[in-house]
C-alpha cells in the first residue's frame, strides 16, 4: 500500500532547497547584526622564528581603522594542559600569546576597521621584524625525528614476521598520498559579540556544541554563558570541526572594541589557516598462500604534524579489520615540521590508508595469478579480527559480486595493455571499502501546533547542516513518526541554545539525529496519549492535541547507542568499480565509468544519500587526478595557494557514475537501522583508479596524485607484458 506521508526511506527534494536557492538561507557571514565592524588577520611570512619588533602605527592612522591586535596587547587566554598535545573538537585555541612563530602564514595579528576594505589595506601596512630560522619543512630531513604519538598507535595480532614466512608470496611496497586541503564553498567565517561577559557567535562550525567547549576553554568563562549558531554550513569535509583561530581573534576584538566583529578567512588563508590532510608515507607488507589466503598484512604509516600540536591520521584502521588476516601489524609515526597542524579530512586515515591497502591487494591478485575480487571475497570474516566481535552486519561480499554483475568486470582485459580503442588503452580497477558507522547521544525537541485544524511540528537540535541533507531527513523523520505531511513540519538546527547534539562529522551525522528526533516524537506521542486515556492506541496527532484541548504540546528526547550495540563491530561497507581510458601518447587519461556499490543500513532519503556518495566519489578521483599542495622547500609556505594552481575534479573530469545502495537495515546499529555514508564515498575510490591505470598500462602507480607525467614516465611492471 502506498504511504501517504513522505517518510523515512523517500527520495524526496530537499526542503532547504528553496532557500538555498533562492539565497535566502543565511550562513555565517551572512546575518545583519548591528553595529558591526571587520576584521582581517595578518599573517607570518616566515615559518620559523620569533618576532622582533612590531610597527602598527601607519596602520592606526587609517581611515576607519580602530584597533591593532597583536601578542603585545591581546589578552591572556587559556592554553594547553600539556606540551604538544593532541588536538580534539573542544581543545582550548589560544592565539596572538607571544613572539614565536611556527609556521608559514600563523597568524601575527588582527586589524580592525568599520570596513573590510579598510581592514584589508592596513594589514598590509603593519611591519613585522622577525629573527627568521631554518625551517623543518622537508619530509625526507625529518625522518631521524619521528616518534610515536601514543601507545594507541600501535596495534598487532599475531606474528607478522612469522606470516610473512609461511607466505608462498610476499610484497613490500610503499605508497604515498600528498597534502591535501579541504576547500568548502563557504570560506570560514564569524560574527562574534561580546556583551556582559557573554559571547554570541554566528560561525561556520560543523560541532556548535564542541565549538561552546573550545571558547569556555579559551577564554576562560562558564559554556552557559556562550551562544553559538551554525544554521546551515556550506560544507566542511572536516576543516570546520575545530574552532579554529579566527573564531578567537573575533572574539578577542569584540570584547575589546565593544562592538560585534565579523572575520572572514580568505581563500589563500584556507591553506594556512584551516588545518589540512597530511602527507602520508605507508609502507605495506602482505603475505599469502597460492590460492590468495592472507597469512600477513603489516601497514605502517609515516605522516607529519606541526612543532606544537599533535595529529595522528589513523591509516591503518582499515587494515585492522577488513580482511582476515592472523598476523596483523599496524604502526604510526609522526614528524615534527614547521606546517601548521593537520586535521581530519573526509575520512581521515580510510581515504588514505585505504589507498594503500587496496592498491597492494591488486598488486597480490596480480602475483598470484587470481581475480582480484576473488582475493577479496577469498578473505572476508564475518567477525572483526581486530577486536574479535561479531560484525553487526556485513555483506561485503554482496558488495563486490552486485557490483561486478552491474559494472561488468567480466569484460575486464586479463593482460594489462591489451585492449585498446584507437589511440585509448582501456582497463578496469575494483576495490573494496569499509568505515566505521559510530553512534553519538544526540537529543531533539519537537513542538506540536494546531492552525486551522491542521497540526503542524516544529523540530528544534544543535545538528548541522553543512550541505548533506540533514534538515530534509529530520523532516522526514519527524513526519514519519508523527504521521504529518513534510510540508508541516518546520526544521531549525545549529545552535547551542537547542538540545544537545553531536553536530556533523565522522559519519555518525544521520543515526545519531534522527534517533535523537524520533525519541522526541515517541515522548510527545507517549505523553499525549497518558493525558487523553488512551495509552497504546493508534490515535492521530490531531486527535490527541483535541482530546487534550491543547493548542500547543511540545516534548524533548534523547537517544544513545544500546547495550547490546557494544557487542559488535558496527561498519557501513562498499565497493568500487571504475573504467578509465588512458592516451598512449600523452598519458592523459579519462574516468569513462564509476559503480559505488554502498551497504549503510537504511538510507533515509535515497536522492541526498546518492549526492553525498557523488560527492566522495568526486573527492576520490580528484585524490587521483590532481590533488595536492605543494611545500616550498627553502621558506615553508605553500607553492599551491589558489584555485589557480590547486586543482579539484570538474564536470569534464568525471563521466558515467552510477551508485547502488544495497537493501539493509541494521537494527543492531541503532533503533532506525542508519548507518553513515558521508565517508564511505570516498574511501578507497584512488585504489579503484590507480588499479584500473594499471590495468590499462601495465604500470603501477604507488604516489598521488598519477599526472600524465608520471603515466609517461612510469616503468612497465616486470612481467606484464608476458601473456599470463
Amino acid at each position: 500500500m502506498k504511504k501517504l506521508i513522505a517518510g523515512t526511506g523517500d527520495a524526496i527534494s530537499r526542503v532547504e532547497g528553496p532557500l538555498k536557492v533562492t539565497g535566502m538561507a543565511k550562513y555565517a557571514s551572512e546575518f545583519p547584526v548591528e553595529n558591526k565592524v571587520y576584521g582581517q588577520g595578518i599573517n607570518s611570512t616566515i615559518a620559523r622564528g620569533r618576532i622582533t619588533a612590531i610597527d602598527t602605527a601607519e596602520a592606526l592612522r587609517q581611515p576607519g581603522v580602530l584597533e591593532v591586535i597583536t601578542y603585545q596587547n591581546a589578552e591572556q587566554l587559556g592554553g594547553y594542559d600539556e606540551e604538544m598535545p593532541a588536538i580534539a573538537t573542544d581543545t582550548p585555541m589560544p592565539a596572538l600569546q607571544g613572539p614565536e612563530v611556527h609556521y608559514y602564514g600563523e597568524y601575527v595579528g588582527l586589524v580592525v576597521a568599520e570596513t573590510l576594505e579598510q581592514a584589508q589595506y592596513a594589514c598590509r601596512l603593519v611591519k613585522v621584524d622577525y629573527a627568521a630560522e631554518e625551517p623543518n619543512v622537508g619530509f625526507e630531513g625529518a625522518r631521524d625525528s619521528a616518534y610515536k604519538p601514543s601507545e594507541r598507535s600501535d596495534y598487532s595480532r599475531g606474528d607478522l614476521a612469522a606470516g610473512l614466512a609461511e607466505a608462498d608470496e610476499q610484497l613490500d611496497l610503499t605508497y604515498i598520498t600528498p597534502i591535501e586541503h579541504h576547500h568548502p564553498m563557504e570560506l570560514h567565517a564569524v560574527i562574534a559579540t561580546y556583551e556582559n561577559g557573554k559571547i554570541d557567535a554566528y560561525a561556520s562550525q560543523q560541532m556548535v556544541e564542541n565549538s561552546v567547549k573550545t571558547l569556555a576553554k579559551t577564554f576562560q568563562i562558564p559554556e552557559s554563558d556562550i551562544r553559538v549558531r551554525a544554521p546551515f554550513v556550506g560544507g566542511g569535509f572536516g576543516s570546520k570541526l575545530n574552532t579554529e583561530r579566527h573564531v578567537i581573534m573575533a572574539i578577542m576584538a569584540a570584547k575589546m572594541i565593544g562592538r560585534p566583529v565579523q572575520v572572514t578567512v580568505t581563500r589563500t588563508q584556507m591553506f594556512t589557516n584551516t588545518g589540512l590532510r597530511q602527507r602520508n608515507e605507508q609502507r605495506m607488507r602482505l603475505g599469502a598462500k597460492k590460492d590468495g589466503t592472507l597469512t600477513a598484512l603489516g601497514h605502517d604509516t609515516l605522516s607529519h604534524t606541526s612543532t606544537y600540536e599533535q595529529y595522528q591520521e589513523q591509516c591503518g584502521t582499515v587494515s585492522k579489520m577488513l580482511y582476515a588476516t592472523p598476523n596483523n601489524q599496524i604502526t604510526h609515526r609522526l614528524m615534527p615540521l614547521n606546517l601548521q597542524t593537520p586535521f581530519a579530512m573526509r575520512a581521515p586515515g580510510e581515504a588514505t590508508g585505504s589507498f594503500a591497502l587496496e592498491s597492494a591487494l591488486d598488486e597480490l591478485a596480480w602475483k598470484l595469478q587470481l581475480d582480484p575480487i576473488d582475493l577479496r571475497i577469498k578473505n572476508d570474516t564475518q567477525v572483526d579480527p581486530s577486536n574479535g566481535k561479531p560484525f553487526s552486519s556485513r555483506p561485503f561480499v554482496e558488495c563486490l559480486r552486485i557490483g561486478a554483475e552491474q559494472f561488468g568486470w567480466a569484460d575486464r582485459p586479463l593482460r594489462p595493455g591489451s585492449r585498446r580503442e584507437g589511440n585509448w588503452l582501456v582497463g578496469y580497477g575494483v576495490s573494496g571499502a569499509s568505515r566505521a558507522s559510530p553512534y553519538q547521544e544526540s537529543s531533539a525537541r519537537v513542538e506540536l501546533s494546531l492552525d486551522g485544524g491542521e497540526v503542524y511540528a516544529k523540530v528544534q537540535t544543535g545538528a548541522t547542516d553543512i550541505g548533506t541533507g540533514t534538515y530534509t531527513i529530520l523532516a522526514q523523520t519527524a513526519a514519519e513518526y508523527l504521521g504529518i505531511p513534510v510540508e508541516r513540519i518546520t526544521v531549525e538546527l545549529g545552535d547551542t541554545k537547542f538540545p544537545d547534539s553531536p553536530g556533523s562529522g565522522g559519519s555518525w551525522g544521520a543515526a545519531s539525529f534522527s534517533n535523537g528526533v524520533r525519541v522526541a516524537c515517541q515522548n510527545l506521542l507517549d505523553e499525549l496519549r497518558q493525558r487523553a486515556g488512551k495509552e497504546g492506541q493508534d490515535v492521530s496527532v490531531e486527535t490527541l492535541l483535541l482530546d487534550n484541548e491543547l493548542a500547543t504540546f511540545a516534548a524533548e528526547g534523547t537517544a544513545s547507542r544500546s547495550e547490546e550495540a557494544q557487542d559488535y563491530s558496527i561498519y557501513s561497507f562498499g565497493a568500487n568499480f571504475a573504467e578509465v581510458w588512458v592516451d598512449k601518447d600523452t598519458g592523459m587519461y579519462r574516468i569513462k565509468r564509476m559503480l559505488n556499490v554502498g551497504a549503510a543500513g537504511k538510507i533515509l532519503n535515497p536522492k541526498t544519500a546518492y549526492g553525498q556518495i557523488i560527492g566522495g566519489l568526486t573527492m576520490g578521483a580528484g585524490m587521483v587526478i590532481a590533488e595536492q599542495t605543494k611545500v616550498e622547500p627553502n621558506f615553508g609556505n605553500f607553492i599551491t595557494r589558489s584555485f589557480a594552481d590547486y586543482h579539484v575534479p570538474v564536470n569534464l573530469d568525471l563521466a558515467e557514475i552510477d551508485v547502488i545502495f544495497l537493501p539493509e537495515e541494521d537494527k543492531i546499529a541503532n533503533a532506525m537501522g542508519i548507518k553513515g555514508i558521508g565517508e564511505l564515498g570516498i574511501t578507497s575510490v584512488a585504489a579503484s583508479i590507480a588499479n584500473a591505470l594499471f590495468n590499462a598500462t601495465g604500470k603501477r602507480f604507488r604516489e598521488l596524485p598519477v599526472t600524465p607525467e608520471r603515466v609517461l614516465t612510469t616503468e612497465v611492471e616486470a612481467g606484464v607484458l608476458q601473456s599470463r
